[in-house]
């Protein structure tokens, strides 16, 4: 029993936080932060480099991005030379406010053109700045100069003991974690089927809500491992193998959603259901009723399905398991399919094809499998696995043309920063000569990581709705703890940690939990007083303006043109995937789809992202966020048709069940050119391309000759991946108001 429970809550943190990233990294940024103060206390250091040595280890700590462990000691190593340096000129110009204020803002330009040359130089870059920040803020001067090298080069040390020695991570050991949590949000997605699947009028819409949050998390953890197998992996053949049998659990996964969506409707399920957040649920049709028989056996074979996710077919209930795992296997060979309506009967053999993905899943991550207990299915489904193992080919990629000059991102974000930093410098000195620089860096913070005025004005109003909500907290807490110094920094290290664990979640929470921390500390160097957290909101919010003001009129990048320049790059992306798969089925040559296809969804990631100030809950445009995220939704939905035929396209090599279609080309056409069509329109709002629209996918490969068969195995499975993605870049055409072609809209009248 105890075993069961440590091993739920082992699948419930592995999904929740995959690879337990945030896990490790608020940690080991904690853990640094401590042994950082442990030593400068038993060295009997004063309060002020006590604070200084809690900043630098957790700069020291949370700077340093790179994957491989190598990397990161010499970044660490190149650091420390640069945190001395920034402190020295902090010092020099402690005096000298206008060339202080000159140096600042050429540092600050520095550190952000410094992200172009990789994690290296945004480490150093960052390490530099908020090392100048850390001197303003304890007030350094030439004459505590040599006691503060001291407390940096203590923190320095106890962020590489932490980091190598006592919370190591490494790249293998992080993509263990994710095939993990893969694992466990797969689980949790079969569990999100279960709960549609027993859901009543009622509660369905909430069942589909946890359904498309299941999918979407799947995705997620899916994108994470692949950005981690080139360094997590040592064989490259491993990294594709590993790479190919996520995607095919994914798409197993997703297809069984909307087969079931299906199965519980009145009508076929549209794939945006999955996609569109507030999409009703697809009206009922009575297949599922409640005791059916049917019902009961699909219940009981989703909840075996989810079983063979979480434990492998091994040790004493090995046999058990494996002869679900036989019956569900069974289900692709037509095998005691239940008595059912056709589309109740596709959700068993989803099912199946599930069972074969999770198969799939196990051999690639955890080696060859007793193959002991197989039926003639499950063999089957082991031969046709093998075959396309030995199908693996791993392709190079082609470098993209970075633009130069002005046009590249860094060196304008760089001008930008610097101008926004000036006018904070300026702002701040009027507000406060002793604390301008809370400006300052909230003007850096706002332009980390957003490329867009509507991606800075978004982070502006969080940053200072989180600085709120922190003073506040500050008051309360500062009252408290008193000059309780250990009590203080005991909190501060518990606010530490929930900053990095809640960054990638929220923004506004993580603010909120510096801005605590932050009172806390003011209280330690007997500086804290009320005025002083009003200082530091309008502080905040000057930092905010200027940066909102800085990127609206200085080199700006627009909301829009940002996101025309990313949904152009979508198309594309989705054109290239498209054609290349159809080519494939088609005999074409093979080529290397899955990567081709994670380049698809890095790009439509980075279109969601992108669009956040324009879905936002407070925007007053109520239309225009509604059709920013139809547009999304449309997206994903054509993203998992592509992904999907690509998984399909890759069976071909290798499979000698599976044979090639001349006639799907022939198909993919019309997509292709309502894909350059829509996207021509995205470029130049003015083009005259038009959408078509005709005959269906399907009736597209009637034969001309009589006796030709209609539909081959794989063309049976592709149709209905061409015929989704057909409709949904047609659908794309009303809300980028793209014309649809009327000459063929009278012909299939």
């Amino acid at each position: 029993m105890a075993a069961t429970l440590r091993a739920r809550s082992r699948d419930l943190v592995a999904a929740s936080d995959p690879g337990l990233l945030r896990l490790t990294a608020g940690l080991r940024t904690v853990a640094a932060i401590a042994l950082t103060l442990a030593v400068l206390g038993l060295l009997r250091a004063d309060v002020s480099h006590l604070v200084g040595g809690a900043i630098a280890a957790m700069v020291a700590t949370f700077a340093i991005r790179e994957k491989e462990r190598a990397q990161q000691a010499v970044t660490l190593a190149l650091g420390l030379p640069v945190a001395f340096a920034s402190l020295t000129l902090a010092a020099v110009l402690h005096s000298r406010v206008v060339g202080g204020d000159v140096f600042f803002v050429v540092l600050i330009f520095c550190a952000v053109y410094g992200r172009r040359y990789g994690d290296r130089g945004t480490a150093l870059g960052l390490i530099g700045f908020q090392t100048y920040f850390l001197s303003l803020f304890v007030g350094a001067t030439l004459s505590t100069l040599p006691q503060l090298y001291g407390v940096v080069g203590i923190a320095f040390a106890a962020s590489a003991l932490v980091r190598f020695v006592l919370v190591p991570e490494t790249p293998e050991g992080i993509l263990g974690r994710l095939r993990d949590a893969f694992r466990a949000r797969l689980a949790q997605l079969v569990s999100a089927q279960l709960e549609l699947l027993d859901a009543g009028p009622d509660d369905a819409e909430t069942a589909l809500e946890h359904l498309r949050e299941g999918t979407a998390r799947l995705h997620e953890t899916a994108m994470m491992i692949q950005g981690r197998l080139e360094q997590g992996t040592a064989d490259e053949a491993v990294a594709r193998l590993v790479q190919r049998r996520i995607a095919d659990a994914e798409i197993a996964a997703e297809r069984l959603g909307l087969l079931l969506l299906t199965a519980r409707s009145a009508e076929r399920a549209d794939t945006l259901t999955l996609h569109l957040p507030g999409a009703p649920v697809p009206p009922p049709g009575g297949r599922l009723p409640v005791g059916d028989e049917a019902t009961a056996i699909l219940r009981r074979d989703l909840e075996a399905l989810r079983l063979l996710v979480l434990r492998p077919v091994s040790g004493g209930s090995g046999t058990g398991l494996a002869h679900v795992r036989n019956r569900l296997l069974g289900y692709r060979d037509e095998e005691n399919l239940p008595k059912a309506p056709t589309a109740v009967q596709d959700v068993f053999r989803g099912i199946g094809e599930a069972a074969r993905a999770v198969l799939g899943l196990r051999i690639a991550l955890d080696g060859p499998q007793d193959e002991s207990d197989d039926t003639p299915s499950t063999t089957r489904s082991r031969e046709e696995l093998d075959a396309e193992d030995l199908a693996i080919d791993a392709g190079e990629e082609e470098p993209e043309e970075e633009p130069t000059g002005l046009r590249r991102p860094t060196t304008r974000a760089a001008v930008q920063v610097a101008v926004g930093s000036s006018l904070a410098i300026v702002g701040g000195e009027f507000l406060s000569s002793q604390r301008w620089y809370w400006a300052v860096l909230t003007c850096w913070i706002v332009f980390i990581n957003t490329a867009s005025t509507g991606e800075i004005l978004v982070k502006g109003y969080r940053r200072l709705l989180g600085t709120v909500l922190g003073v506040v907290a500050g008051l309360l807490l500062a009252g408290l703890v008193g000059h309780h110094t250990w009590t203080a920094f005991a909190l501060v290290l518990l606010f530490v940690f929930a900053m990095f664990y809640t960054a990638p979640l929220s923004y506004t929470l993580m603010s909120f939990f510096v801005t605590a921390a932050l009172g806390l500390l003011y209280t330690l160097l007997h500086t804290y007083s009320l005025s002083v957290l009003i200082l530091r909101v309008e502080e905040t919010a000057l930092g905010a303006a200027c940066g909102i003001i800085t990127a609206a009129f200085v080199l700006p990048v627009h909301t829009d043109r940002r996101t025309n320049d990313l949904l152009g790059t979508v198309l594309d992306r989705l054109s290239d995937v498209t054609e290349a798969a159809v080519d494939q089925l088609s005999g074409g040559p093979a080529i290397d789809l899955l990567e081709m296809a994670r380049d698809l969804d890095q790009a439509l990631a980075d279109l969601r992202a992108a669009t956040q100030p324009l879905t936002h809950p407070v925007t007053p445009l109520r239309a225009r966020r509604d059709t920013a995220r139809y547009v999304v939704a449309l997206l994903e939905t054509c993203a998992y048709h592509a992904r999907s035929l690509a998984a399909t396209a890759e069976l071909l090599p290798g499979n000698p069940s599976i044979a090639a279609d001349p006639r799907l080309r022939r198909a993919g056409d019309r997509i292709l050119r309502n894909i350059g069509a829509i996207a021509a329109h995205v470029a130049d709002e003015h083009a005259e391309a038009e959408v078509e629209t005709g005959p269906s996918i399907a009736a597209l490969l009637e034969s001309d000759r009589p006796g030709v068969s209609r539909y081959g195995r794989v063309t049976d499975r592709v149709l209905r991946h061409l015929q989704r993605l057909d409709e949904a870049v047609t659908g794309l055409a009303r809300p980028l108001k793209v014309p649809v072609a009327a000459q063929v809209k009278k012909a299939t009248k």
